[in-house]
């Protein structure tokens, strides 16, 4: 397993592809694994890294709140362990999150950005959902936590037509072998209420692009305007009849979508 020290901990990082280099963020709870159904696609045009941020996977899992920009800086530094000087970015939810911060704190570093169901600050709601994240992964069984974000991320339609595939989804929770422990969530859910980037998102001068759900409960249609409308001409695109977890709902559009903005703006 190739593992890599970034910003002092140990990063569990993995290389997929060939060409210009495409870094992938993945959002709060999941590891690097997730990006599949995505990396599998794009890796026939770019070298796809993805890794498991701090908290998760088979990353280091420092106690106490992590914030965003922390989490950047590990973004930045295995970019520069990797001896890669500048890359486009992917990012999902707290991964979208982490990338604005990567922009801005290490604007030479960041070619392009795809910013999947991201947001600039966080509200009170937002902040209520993330410490009832909290509370729950502390008190529900590994299935029911499960099934708690599923019921965050996934649209009607999923859940009337995919349902069998859910529930696979929290049998393999119910067995996992080294399932994300409770402070490893607790610090990413911190980084998630304190991260606020409002006022900076104008500094940000890449080619960007914000995309996601117009029926994401869990990370609102607002929140993804507010990014693209904060960050100069910053394009949005956000998918009808999706929620939260768009980018495999409507994955056949998403993947080639990604590919074709990539391909003209990086």
């Amino acid at each position: 397993m190739p593992f890599i020290t970034a910003n002092g901990i140990q990063i569990y990082y993995e290389e997929r592809g060939s060409g210009k280099p495409l870094l992938l963020i993945m959002g709060i709870t999941a590891p690097c694994a997730v990006w599949e159904k995505h990396v599998a696609y794009w890796e026939q045009n770019y070298r796809c890294i993805l890794f498991d941020n701090r908290g998760v996977g088979a990353s280091e899992k420092p106690e106490g709140a992590y914030t965003t920009a922390e989490m950047a800086d590990d973004s930045a530094d295995l970019l520069e362990a990797l001896n890669i000087p500048e890359a486009a970015v992917v990012g999902v939810s707290m991964g979208g999150a982490i990338a604005l911060q990567l922009a801005i704190r290490h604007p030479d570093k960041v070619k392009a950005m795809v910013l999947m169901c991201p947001w600039a600050s966080c509200d009170p709601r937002g902040e209520a959902i993330f410490r009832h994240m909290m509370h729950a992964k502390a008190h529900l069984r590994p299935e029911q936590f499960a099934n708690f974000i599923q019921v965050l991320i996934f649209h009607k339609s999923t859940w009337d037509h995919g349902s069998e595939e859910l529930s696979e989804s929290r049998k393999q929770a119910s067995v996992d072998e080294s399932p994300q422990p409770l402070h490893g969530l607790e610090g990413q859910a911190h980084a998630c209420i304190s991260h606020n980037v409002v006022s900076q998102l104008k500094s940000i001068n890449i080619p960007s692009l914000v995309i996601g759900g117009k029926e994401d409960i869990f990370i609102p249609e607002w929140m993804a305007r507010e990014v693209a409308e904060g960050i100069p001409d910053c394009e949005l695109h956000l998918y009808e009849n999706a929620g939260h977890a768009f980018h495999w709902e409507e994955l056949d559009d998403f993947n080639p979508r990604v590919l074709d903005w990539l391909d003209t703006n990086y």
